[in-house]
């Protein structure tokens, strides 16, 4: 009913709903420029942005986004009556999607399960009954498909050749929905639905060069079909019969040649387009030039500033009078002059539409057929988009690109604000100062500019003390000092100081302080004083923190370095909330956990199961709040990989309190807040877009509260829930360890107690499959240990079977066992044998496990060999001091084999499940 009823337009008409989601996407900054970009009106665009479809209302400054992919769009087209949507992705499970333009709904999906490497074009008839989807594997297949009947199969499909080249382009003859042709870059296809006839070409079938092709069409003649060349030439292709409507044509075969090449230009063809009545074509100069079936020149238009175009598209109603030429007018788009000839009775000869414009370098441009100018539209970055920051106390977002584009955005309005181009120049990342006076911007040659925050002229000279690119830069929280990381591990400070009556920026000093690349930086403020505490955390485990007070010119002051993971690798920082009377550092690692260390003394208080959307977390950081009715309320904002998430504080492993969307399918670059934190902004990297998401506080409050309260969320992490086998195990082994401490053989009477000793917890943790290691237990017995010490300075001794649960949710593996991890440490202690797999000596596995990590005792060694190889079949373990660990080697030998494989290791001598 949605589709039947919408009309043109209705996307736009109303207030916009408020989503239901924590987060919705609210706008879209930059596009795929290797796609085309549509024209559905006159000032309405088309364009795909990382995995969203973006219908964009220019004059009106909207956006509509259609959302239905998991991954990136790789091809788009909409029907010659602009009302169908059709766009195909690249995921392991390829989908295709028509929408309805009217109203934005998704009327068809497909899943292309035979599109190995995703679908690589597409293209609907001009009827719009049928699609046709070319796969971009290595093996392409072809498939028709009558998308408005539930079949969900193809119609018809057919594989092709590898010898044909990759196929990437595809288009309907707008008079027999039966036929198509495709083009590679060498070869062109022609469809009959079930028949294909391949002219097999070669550089001698026309005698001369004729370059690489481009795009194909057919022919308004209905004889003849064309293909653009990138040698600035059209090869016409007769077929030996005509075409027809009549479904005859269905199951009449092919005899397509190629009858002549026309040398149109030099310069290169990139675009073809058959109108009703025309031809036209658009190059690498950025000309756009109209044909007539003869293929004689009726008219020109280019500008030396326009690139190399990828797109034209006309719009679909009439062009509106020359008075309201610039409809399409927005404050961002730019008019300027363009050298336009054609005969005085071109409009009336050729076409009476006005047509959009997309280049290769990210930039789209309206043209008025009645007018003189080029309306630039959207000019957005050529490159990686990997910098944005949020300025702190206004509506204003600066991105950066690789391109070495600068753009200050207002994300209210949304409009260009102010833009800086550092020719040759990359910029990898960006920062305000809390104070909003000054942009810092870090690149990839290692330099650091510091700019005016709203002029983006530059404050001071140039800055070139990193020897390598820069890939974090963050201001002191009174705007005194700047620190950089860069890719050779180094952390550089400047320092603001007054020269000459007015405040200026120097280098203060820099130091190699990790051995792999740093991960965060982070500016704070002391306990006692106000003055700033700087940190940096780096995939070599360390967290730093530096003595800004002692430090000196060329002489950076390391005041503690922690070693914060034993295995896992920590990936962001950030300071956690004043929750409570004790102040935290708030980590993220790659094993899904989130650590809290006390500021102080770099203890690790509490660790805690994190988002498992996927990925771990990248970046995070606390969402600024501007609410007094609740002050104590805190949020957290993160990205993994490809999602961007809120997590309600203080974190307690509780899933539900989390939520996560996809932003960015070929990954997130980076993260930023609006000062009000109403507003969330991702970066896509090589995608070249920036997502602005609105945040729903209410939504994600909702829906924690929907997944229960106290225990009832951590019962649903064990395996059958709260009534589950597990759960009553953990029960049984919890009231075991209680006789266990009160004596096995006691005759006294039983104190039953909800409570265990906490050095009983590493025991009863070890019986439900989680083997900590030594650190991990002394974390544990920590974490409970100190639970409670700051209210009221008293240290527990016992923990009960709620906390219990929590304690061993948040520190067992957030996947479980994995034999991938297993796999690993072979790959790095073992050798190869002779037949190949990854082995470890078994005097090398004594040694290993007697000399290095968390290393065993001989006697203990010996204590874990005959308990795990079943020298004790009745379940006891031997007594410590009665074992012999000669006996253990000998056991070595008699029962593991010389070599010893990550298989054998783990079903052999563990006794673990091995997965298939």
């Amino acid at each position: 009913s949605l589709v039947w009823a919408a009309w043109p337009g209705q996307l736009f008409q109303g207030e916009k709903q408020s989503s239901c989601h924590p987060l919705s996407l609210a706008w879209a900054l930059g596009y795929n420029s290797s796609l085309a970009v549509h024209s559905l009106a006159d000032g309405t665009l088309l364009y795909a942005c990382a995995h969203t479809a973006v219908i964009h209302d220019v004059p009106g400054s909207r956006q509509y986004h259609l959302q239905g992919h998991a991954n990136a769009i790789s091809c788009l087209c909409v029907s010659e009556d602009r009302r169908w949507v059709v766009t195909g992705d690249r995921g392991p499970e390829p989908l295709v999607i028509v929408w309805d333009a009217f109203s934005g709904v998704p009327v068809r999906t497909i899943f292309e399960s035979h599109a190995g490497g995703g679908v690589g074009a597409v293209a609907i008839s001009q009827d719009a009954k049928y699609l046709v989807t070319i796969s971009a594997g290595t093996v392409q297949r072809v498939c028709v498909w009558r998308w408005t009947c539930p079949d969900d199969s193809p119609a018809c499909d057919a594989e092709l050749s590898p010898e044909l080249g990759f196929q990437d382009f595809v288009i309907f003859n707008p008079r027999n929905p039966y036929e198509f042709v495709s083009n590679s870059k060498t070869q062109v296809i022609f469809y009959l639905w079930v028949r294909l006839t391949h002219p097999l070409l070669s550089p001698q079938t026309f005698g001369s060069a004729v370059g690489r092709f481009t795009q194909s069409a057919f022919h308004f003649n209905a004889t003849q079909a064309l293909t653009a060349t990138s040698a600035g030439k059209l090869m016409v292709w007769d077929t030996a019969c005509p075409r027809s409507l009549a479904k005859e044509a269905r199951g009449r075969m092919h005899g397509v040649r190629a009858t002549k090449v026309v040398p149109m230009q030099e310069e290169s063809l990139t675009v073809l387009v058959v109108l009703e009545s025309c031809i036209v074509t658009g190059d690498v100069r950025g000309q756009v030039k109209f044909y007539d079936g003869q293929l004689h020149l009726l008219a020109c238009c280019s500008h030396s500033s326009v690139g190399p175009i990828r797109s034209i598209s006309f719009t679909k109603a009439p062009s509106d009078p020359p008075d309201a030429s610039s409809t399409c007018s927005s404050t961002s788009s730019q008019p300027f002059a363009t050298s336009w000839s054609a005969p005085s009775n071109f409009v009336s000869l050729a076409l009476n539409r006005n047509f959009i414009l997309s280049t290769s370098d990210a930039t789209v441009l309206r043209v008025a057929t009645q007018g003189t100018n080029f309306e630039k539209v959207m000019e957005e970055a050529k490159k990686a988009v990997t910098a944005i920051a949020c300025h702190p106390r206004q509506a204003l977002l600066a991105v950066g690109s690789h391109c070495g584009l600068l753009k200050v955005w207002d994300y209210q309005q949304p409009q260009h604000f102010v833009s800086r181009i550092f020719t040759g120049a990359s910029i990898q990342c960006l920062s305000y100062d809390p104070a909003g006076s000054f942009l810092a911007a870090g690149f990839t040659d290692g330099s650091v500019h510091v700019l005016h925050a709203i002029s983006l002229l530059s404050c001071c000279e140039v800055f070139r003390f990193s020897h390598g690119p820069v890939t974090h830069v963050s201001f002191s929280h009174d705007s005194k000092y700047l620190a950089t990381a860069d890719e050779k591990y180094a952390v550089t400070v400047y320092k603001r100081v007054l020269r000459n009556g007015r405040g200026c920026w120097e280098h203060l000093a820099g130091l190699y302080s990790h051995y792999k690349p740093i991960r965060s930086i982070l500016f704070g403020v002391q306990l006692d004083s106000n003055k700033p505490r700087l940190l940096s955390l780096g995939e070599d485990r360390l967290l730093v923190e530096y003595d800004l007070r002692s430090s000196s010119k060329d002489q950076l002051v390391v005041l503690h370095r922690v070693r914060v993971e034993q295995a896992a690798v920590p990936l962001c920082l950030a300071w956690y909330p004043q929750l409570s009377t004790e102040s935290f550092i708030l980590t993220a690692n790659s094993s899904y956990k989130m650590k809290l260390y006390n500021v102080t003394t770099k203890m690790c208080r509490k660790i805690l199961l994190g988002p498992t959307y996927g990925s771990p977390l990248e970046q995070m950081q606390i969402l600024p709040t501007t609410s007094a009715a609740e002050p104590r309320k805190h949020y957290l904002v993160y990205i993994t990989k490809d999602k961007v998430g809120l997590q309600i504080l203080p974190v307690d492993g509780n899933p539900h309190k989390s939520s996560a969307f996809i932003c960015h399918p070929d990954g997130a670059a980076d993260l930023a807040s609006s000062y009000d934190g109403r507003y969330v902004f991702t970066a896509g990297g090589n995608d070249r877009t920036v997502l602005k998401w609105e945040v729903n506080l209410a939504a994600l409050e909702a829906a924690a509260s929907l997944g229960g309260e106290d225990l009832v969320p951590f019962y649903s992490l064990l395996e059958g829930g709260r009534e589950g086998e597990f759960f009553r195990e953990l029960e049984d082994y919890f009231y075991y360890v209680q006789l266990r401490s009160q004596g096995i053989d006691t005759l006294e009477t039983r104190q039953v107690s909800a409570h265990i000793p906490l050095e009983e917890i590493p025991s009863v943790m070890r019986a439900m499959g989680f083997y900590p290691s030594e650190e991990e237990v002394e974390v544990m017995i920590n974490e409970a240990k100190f639970s409670e010490y700051v209210d009221n300075g008293e240290q527990a001794t016992k923990i009960n079977l709620g906390d219990f649960i929590k304690l061993y949710i948040n520190h067992r593996p957030a996947f479980g066992l994995s034999m991938k991890a297993i796999q690993r440490a072979f790959q790095v202690l073992g050798s190869d044998n002779e037949n190949g797999d990854k082995v470890i000596d078994r005097g090398d596995l004594l040694w290993l496990l007697q000399c290095r990590g968390e290393h065993m005792t001989e006697e203990e060694l010996a204590v874990c060999l005959t308990t795990l190889l079943g020298r004790h079949p009745e379940g006891g373990r031997p007594d410590l001091d009665t074992c012999d660990p000669s006996g253990a080697a000998a056991l070595m030998e008699e029962e593991i084999p010389e070599e010893i494989t990550a298989e054998r290791f783990t079903a052999s001598i563990l006794g673990l499940p091995i997965a298939e």
